[in-house]
């Protein structure tokens, strides 16, 4: 298990190893909980919590006690031991984890719509089905409770991933949406926004992919019509129905081992499925706090209506 490199890759050159007793830098603490949270299958509500180091009898390696608890129990932890190597980049416990390769962290956006701040450092990249209920209520989470929340320092990327096994129309909605896309984020969105919200309308009562096929194209030549975009342009690709770059996103989401929609990727760190919105809150701020930035205060809850004054004495 020894490591010959000091280098910490890829975002530093070559540095002293790190003394038993010292705390890790922002930056560690944030990759080691990153990479506990994905392999443990740590819940959301919970926090890691990374203690310094002191010294173990592996060589190259030092002790990191890290604790576990609920944010709504802080008092009741559970320390579990791990090793992290001298250079900080190596995490073992029973195996050894890439600190430096966690690959929500590296997930592609680029050119596709996206909605909040352009410039925002903490990223949201979700692999949506647009025929799935529950891809439908983290939708209604994000927009616009979660954005309107958090207003220009979030940025939402959505990416392929229509379950095709279990839902007929989702691979041909995809496709559409991202004809709509290639001309105009906003009909995009649109479309996105109205799927996720008429689901059971494009699926109809008698439950034919071929309406639903049909249905789904009229409601994108609706939206071009509404945005102003290019008639024919739209047209041929809704015919053609050119499935190659939702299939590569599909892919992309088997490689990252999504089993199931949605599946969110919040600066790294992974949410599976429609969680309440405090879960989808606090990976949000964990993000936030990881890149120094103070997450907004949570909205004042709405005041009780006024108990009824009556004494219980007769007139």
């Amino acid at each position: 298990m020894l490591l010959a490199t000091l280098c910490l890759v890829p975002v530093a050159g070559c540095r002293a190893q790190a003394a038993a007793g010292s705390a890790l830098t922002p930056q560690q603490q944030r990759r080691v909980d990153l990479l506990v949270r994905s392999q443990l299958s740590v819940p959301a509500d919970w926090e890691v919590a990374p203690e310094g180091r002191t010294p173990s009898n592996i060589p190259g390696f030092d002790t990191l006690r890290i604790e576990f608890f609920a944010a709504a129990d802080p008092a009741h932890k559970q320390p579990v031991d791990f090793l992290i190597s001298k250079d900080g980049n190596t995490l073992a416990r029973l195996a050894k984890y890439d600190l430096a390769a966690l690959p929500g962290m590296n997930i592609p956006a680029s050119g596709r719509p996206m909605r909040g701040n352009p410039a925002a450092k903490v990223e949201i990249v979700n692999f949506d089905d647009l025929e799935c209920p529950y891809c439908a209520r983290m939708h209604a989470e994000l927009f616009p409770q979660t954005l309107d929340h958090y207003k220009d320092l979030i940025k939402v990327v959505y990416k392929d991933d229509p379950l095709v096994e279990i839902h007929p129309w989702a691979l041909h909605a995809a496709v559409d949406a991202n004809c709509l896309a290639s001309q105009n984020s906003t009909a995009y969105w649109n479309y996105v926004d109205y799927l996720h919200t008429h689901g059971e309308d494009i699926t109809g009562p008698d439950r034919d992919p071929a309406k639903s096929f049909a249905m789904l194209d009229k409601v994108a030549r609706d939206q071009g019509a509404r945005s102003l975009l290019n008639k024919a342009t739209l047209d041929s690709c809704l015919t053609r129905q050119d499935d190659s770059s939702v299939r590569a996103s599909m892919k992309e989401a088997e490689e990252l081992k999504i089993d199931g929609t949605p599946a969110l990727f919040i600066d790294g760190e992974r949410v599976s499925g429609a969680q309440p919105l405090p879960y989808l809150w606090a990976a949000i701020d964990r993000a936030l706090r990881a890149q120094g930035i103070t997450p907004p205060p949570e909205p004042a809850a709405a005041p009780e209506p006024a108990a009824a004054q009556a004494t219980g004495k007769s007139q």
